[in-house]
């Protein structure tokens, strides 16, 4: 009997051992991972670099408090700030992304206050997107506009407001007084893989700068290099300059902890920066930013950028999208998404699941048989989601024995 809540559905296996893009389960059986933690085992199982890093602090100071300086974690801030937005601002580091989401939207509240309506009242609410996924905390599951994840924790947190993605005339629509931010996934994960176009992302910025509102970028899951660019955003919109930006997932390699970012733009007629706002006593966390977490984070971001794994997250995605449309299978409608954030739309038709079991779970228990392993985007959707350093081999791999299910399994 286990005494753990039943907070997950679980796949019938225990995971046991990892290398690179691979893992062990506990009867020595070998399977490629191109779930890879959902997308946070960016350098892959046990990347050498970073279990000696981990190893390294571990021995010298794993904690100690943000009451201290904190060498790694000033440098880990630089990096983010100098390499990957490229734009001033600061950090404030937490556990996971759910908590960076969080705190996002504490800096939103605050930006609200400061600047508030013309009647003088806090601006409060942030609009965010159907389908979208920010996380299962109080705060994050409000800011998600997916019934299924809030449904049983009613009443919940006001403050959001919810409109279809893509939309540019809703979004214009939804803005009023009460409007402090904007906030979206560049490319959603959770909710099926889709991307925000071009167009949507520039009409967005206009639409801040018009109702000075924040632009929010929640870079969980499409960040740090999966897309094939260090940015979610840049490959999609690379002009784009968010106020704020959450990280986590990819940003450890599968050692938890997660970020957000403030801008230091100047905001209202005192010409302060924004990330002033978030001053102290304003926002804390006993475990965010400890040694172990940044030293293993500096490793992965800078195995990431000093290797190129943007680049080959870019091309390994477009020999998978090209390999998978020269199959024109009856059972894939499409595939979505960019680098190596891909979803495989499936064909509903060509499944003949168990009651209480989605065509892409279906797929995915299939895959797992067959020593792939995959996880679901939504009813309809196979998720793939391989570690950023994956070889064309283990791409070949992987796709031989999806077609090679998918001939099997499904049914025309």
């Amino acid at each position: 009997m286990s005494h753990l809540l039943p907070t997950y559905g679980k796949f019938p296996l225990t995971v046991v051992r990892g290398d690179g893009c691979r893992v062990w389960d506990d009867t020595g059986r070998e399977y490629l991972d191109f779930c890879a933690g959902i997308a946070t085992c960016s350098i892959g199982h046990c990347h050498p670099s970073l279990t000696q890093t981990i190893s390294d602090q571990a021995a010298t100071l794993i904690h100690c408090s943000n009451l201290y300086h904190i060498e790694q974690q000033e440098q880990l801030a630089r990096v983010l700030v100098e390499d990957i937005v490229k734009s001033p601002g600061k950090i404030f580091f937490s556990n996971s992304g759910a908590e960076a989401n969080d705190g996002m939207i504490k800096a939103a509240r605050k930006f609200g206050n400061t600047n508030p309506s013309n009647n003088g009242a806090p601006r409060y609410e942030v609009i965010t997107f159907s389908s979208s996924f920010h996380g299962r905390t109080l705060g994050s599951m409000a800011a998600t506009a997916q019934k299924k994840i809030q449904s049983g924790f009613e009443p919940m947190l006001p403050g959001f407001k919810y409109v279809p993605f893509n939309d540019v005339d809703a979004l214009r629509a939804s803005i009023s007084d009460h409007t402090v931010g904007i906030m979206l996934e560049p490319i959603q994960g959770e909710g099926g893989i889709n991307e925000a176009t071009p167009e949507f992302l520039q009409h967005i910025a206009a639409l801040c700068k018009e109702h000075d509102l924040l632009l929010m970028l929640d870079e969980i899951q499409c960040g740090m290099g999966r897309t094939g660019t260090i940015n979610g955003w840049q490959s999609i919109c690379p002009e784009l300059q968010p106020d704020t930006i959450s990280w986590a997932k990819g940003m450890g390699g599968g050692f938890p902890i997660g970020a957000f970012y403030v801008s230091d733009r100047l905001i209202n007629h005192e010409r302060i920066e924004l990330s002033s706002l978030m001053n102290a006593g304003s926002h804390g966390s006993t475990y965010g930013g400890n040694p172990l977490a940044c030293a293993a984070s500096l490793t992965v971001i800078n195995t990431i950028l000093e290797n190129d794994l943007c680049g080959n997250a870019s091309s390994q995605g477009k020999l998978i999208q090209d390999e998978i449309k020269a199959w024109q299978h009856h059972a894939i409608k499409n595939t979505r998404g960019k680098g190596l954030l891909l979803g495989i739309a499936l064909n509903p038709e060509a499944f003949h699941p168990k009651e209480g079991v989605t065509p892409a779970l279906e797929l995915c228990l299939a895959l797992m048989q067959n020593g792939l392993l995959t996880v679901p985007a939504g009813p309809d959707t196979l998720r793939l989601l391989p570690p950023l350093n994956v070889s064309a081999s283990e791409v070949a791999e992987a796709l031989k024995i999806l077609k090679n299910t998918l001939d099997s399994h499904s049914k025309i």
